[in-house]
């Protein structure tokens, strides 16, 4: 059985940053690519950055030039970098990893607060 397990949010301040870090537990086929998504009270989970097999990334508009994403294929971990945070990143962050064969694993998410 894979799960993925998320952790690093918390509470900050505007401008602060937060690295995001999702664990893959278990044994999966080789992941085609992984990504960050965040939803917010309200609102409809929305993507924020992906990263593929290859190593190449996508991001948001909203986030780009502030979050980085990477991963470590030897620790089966991947990463959000997240810099200068403002009010309006406030979401609970979901981790989700895709195999080649195209199953979709997601994580329980981790809240991530920005407020003064």
């Amino acid at each position: 059985q894979v799960q993925l397990v998320e952790s690093g949010g918390g509470l900050v301040q505007p401008g602060e940053s937060l690295r995001l870090s999702c664990a893959i537990r278990g044994t999966m086929s080789s992941i085609y690519r992984m990504g960050w998504y965040r939803q917010a009270p309200g609102k409809q989970r929305e993507l924020v950055a992906r990263i593929f097999r290859t190593g190449s990334t996508a991001y948001a508009d909203s986030v780009k030039g502030r979050f980085t994403i990477s991963r470590d294929t030897a620790k089966n971990t991947a990463y959000l970098q997240t810099n200068s945070l403002k009010s309006e990143d406030t979401a609970v962050y979901y981790c989700n990893a895709e195999d080649v064969n195209l199953n979709q694993y997601w994580g329980q998410g981790t809240q991530v607060t920005v407020s003064s």
